[in-house]
């Protein structure tokens, strides 16, 4: 078995456990307090709220792990009432992204003026100017790409 040494640093002389703090308590948006407690006091409450994040972040890991086992199991159920409902005692939506792509063919007409225009300054001004946009919050447009200008 293998000696372990733990180094600890010295307690500086200006330490004072019991010396009494004043902070300010933060609740929300409401005026803040002031509240007056021992060292002591303090260094327990952070360490008790460091424990309490660590285990609030292990269940939201477990939560998310349990999001992941009913979406790829939601729709072979048997029993998704049972699934909708452990679902909604963990405030889990029951939704899935889905990648997609499609095609989109659209015609249209230009005015130029053909004093100061080419035909490759009417590509450009579609390619440039012609988008996709999507009108419901749902839909995500990662990507558009104008191909195949033509004239008709």
């Amino acid at each position: 078995m293998e000696e372990s040494t733990v180094t600890t640093k010295p307690i500086p002389e200006s330490y004072n456990s019991n010396l009494l703090v004043t902070y300010k308590v933060i609740r929300g948006y409401s005026d803040a307090e002031y509240a007056t407690d021992k060292v002591t006091s303090l260094e327990w409450d952070l360490h008790n709220g460091r424990q309490s994040q660590k285990r609030v972040t292990l269940l939201l890991s477990q939560i998310d792990a349990v999001k992941d086992i009913i979406t790829e199991a939601y729709a072979d159920s048997s029993d998704q009432e049972t699934l909708q409902a452990i679902a909604e005692a963990l405030d889990i939506q029951l939704t899935r992204e889905v990648e997609w792509s499609a095609t989109i063919e659209v015609s249209g007409t230009l005015t130029i003026d053909l004093l100061e225009s080419t035909v490759d300054d009417v590509e450009q001004e579609i390619y440039d100017n012609l988008y996709v946009d999507s009108q419901n919050g749902q839909i995500e447009i990662v990507d558009t790409e104008v191909t195949n200008v033509r004239e008709n």
